[in-house]
């Protein structure tokens, strides 16, 4: 599967079709009927949350939010694959890895709603804070790695970044490093065919991001990102090597981001509806209901009661987001240094001064 020449090829591992029906067998991997049915309804969970984040956003009551609408196996067949000890350096399009990793949706909901404590993810262990700046996690997650490799701790890290961080000097010297070093770290580049507006094809000439391994000297694939039943073979072949002290993996999955880049965005500015149209088609949630539908494992009549009971479960998480006690106006400050030093002090007794002021002048 990590092959050279399949990479040179330009290969691409796929299970189903787009109707759900396995093509290519050869592929087909193993997994407990209950873990299918855990793996689709994570996936509606994220797309029913997604959906909800957006409509608290249009509503004026949450910040900018980035879709995760088409992507969700990418992240929930990762997250099913984390261990306690493992460590999810995150970008900010994979809410099914943060979920499984300890997340919650409040903690989700206070990071968009712009509180500094949703990045502190008190149920999920070593977890890292959403990274906004293109491609500046992944030599994070090299030295993560590092640090796991030279203390001999169990745990490997699992990095996630899109297409257009593969542009950015941050990506060339993470996997740099990481193929030097041998580091136990898997890179998942989302190729969901645009970064905000740039499409693929003027981010590179290569014939693939995954491609990009083989200069680095690491193994990589390219895979049906929609595909859950190809993501899981390739995250639990990726799983195994990695673990087993091999070093990285580049995997590549291959997608396409249905919604907005983020909420601020109009993608009808640069891409056409034929050509969402053709990707709503090879929807990852569609194609494992069918093929579990096929198989007899799942009762469609089941969905909507389902759906309407996350609902209710996300509307929960946020109001209680929305009724979080305010964020302390020192600790904007306090954290930069060891001792505040002089200009942040003025800074904060400024600031303290215009609140003062709009507080009169209301």
């Amino acid at each position: 599967m990590f092959t050279e020449e399949s990479l040179l090829r330009g290969d691409m591992i796929q299970v189903m079709d787009e109707s759900g029906q396995v093509v290519h067998p050869e592929w087909q991997p193993e997994i407990p009927a209950e873990k299918l049915a855990e793996a689709l309804k994570s996936m509606l969970y994220v797309r029913t949350a997604d959906a909800m984040a957006i409509s608290y956003q249009r509503q004026g009551r949450m910040y900018t939010y980035p879709p995760n609408l088409g992507q969700e196996a990418i992240g929930v067949a990762a997250g099913l694959h984390m261990r306690q000890e493992d460590w999810l350096v995150p970008a900010f399009r994979e809410m099914g890895a943060w979920l499984l990793k300890g997340a919650t949706m409040k903690d989700i909901f206070l990071y968009w709603g712009g509180h500094e404590d949703g990045s502190r993810f008190p149920g999920a262990a070593n977890m890292l804070p959403s990274a906004v700046p293109i491609a500046s996690q992944l030599p994070h997650a090299v030295g993560i790695g590092y640090a796991l490799k030279l203390q001999k701790k169990a745990g490997i890290v699992f990095v996630y970044f899109g297409d257009g961080a593969t542009s950015e000097g941050d990506f060339h010297e993470a996997l740099n490093f990481a193929g030097v070093w041998k580091v136990p770290v898997v890179f998942i580049c989302q190729n969901n065919q645009y970064a905000i507006s740039v499409p693929l094809r003027l981010q590179t000439a290569a014939r693939s991001l995954a491609i990009k391994a083989l200069a680095y000297g690491i193994p990589g694939v390219r895979v049906d990102g929609n595909d859950f039943l190809a993501l899981w073979k390739v995250f639990s072949e990726a799983d195994t090597l990695v673990r087993g002290e091999s070093g990285p993996i580049l995997i590549e999955a291959v997608t396409f981001r249905r919604g907005a880049h983020t909420t601020s965005d109009d993608p009808t500015l640069y891409r056409t509806l034929e050509e969402e149209k053709t990707w709503e088609a090879r929807d990852p949630i569609k194609r494992l209901r069918q093929y579990l539908l096929t198989k007899g494992l799942w009762n469609e009549a089941e969905e909507a009661p389902l759906i309407e009971q996350y609902k209710a479960e996300i509307d929960t998480h946020f109001l209680a987001s929305e009724t979080y006690p305010p964020y302390p106006l020192e600790d904007v400050f306090k954290y930069q240094f060891r001792d505040m030093p002089l200009h942040l002090k003025r800074q904060q007794a400024e600031y303290e001064k215009f609140l003062a002021w709009k507080g009169v002048h209301k």
